[in-house]
């Protein structure tokens, strides 16, 4: 690994919480709708939308509170009550206003890796909330860049690593999603290195790319610059 110069960071659940607040939301949605379905079929539903509504509405809280929406109108055949669609939006617009808790150990483990590496942030989600919890992080001017995009495909990972060093093959990805922060940057040429978080999205699940001589797993995010001295 001596030759990196890049470190790619995915920011929700690899350097602050988020999904927990996803699924808090999802139990006070099947609250709200337990007149009409019960929590697993309203789970399905809802992710059923999800997975339909990326592709219009891209990823983050604005297209999971059109997907709830829509869930409901679904499961009420149009009887949704105004009072529910009120509560969903309230839901919604509490997302955007949550709080920013980083994971222990990230601020100390960027400052390490600074002086060494260029780091970004590439994440996805809606513009104006990303931005938001990066700058309530209080990380922000540790990173050399931000790069927040629809989705992330190899080619996505190859023209930000080439913009901020050297290309794919001198570069870093630190995740917690295989589909997303992984198989793509691995696809493209860089290092991966996937750290495991117990509530990542069902859509962002996928298979460990096992074998691969690029690809390294570590329990923390505090471990990733030992893992770089170790590897060199």
């Amino acid at each position: 690994m001596r030759t990196i110069t890049t470190i790619g960071f995915d920011a929700d659940d690899t350097l602050w919480h988020n999904e927990v607040h996803f699924r808090l939301t999802e139990s006070r949605f099947a609250e709200l709708l337990a007149d009409f379905a019960e929590k697993d079929h309203l789970t399905e539903r809802l992710l059923e939308a999800e997975r339909r509504n990326v592709l219009h509405y891209g990823y983050g809280i604005k297209g999971f509170t059109l997907s709830m929406i829509e869930t409901a109108i679904e499961v009420t055949d149009g009887q949704a009550p105004s009072c529910v669609i009120s509560e969903i939006l309230a839901a919604g617009r509490e997302l955007l206003r949550h709080p920013v808790e980083t994971f222990p150990g990230v601020a100390e483990t960027l400052e390490t890796l600074k002086p060494d590496y260029r780091l970004v942030v590439i994440t996805k989600g809606d513009l104006f909330d990303q931005e938001r919890k990066l700058a309530a992080s209080g990380i922000d001017h540790l990173f050399d860049g931000v790069e927040i995009v629809s989705d992330k495909k190899s080619d996505t990972y190859a023209r930000i690593f080439s913009h901020y060093g050297e290309g794919p093959a001198h570069a870093m990805m630190v995740g917690n999603s295989l589909r997303s922060d992984i198989l793509p940057a691995l696809e493209a040429g860089a290092w991966s290195v996937f750290i495991p978080h117990e509530l990542t999205w069902a859509l962002e699940h996928a298979d460990e790319p096992a074998g691969h001589d690029r690809f390294r797993k570590v329990e923390t995010i505090a471990q990733v610059p030992e893992l770089l001295r170790t590897q060199d």
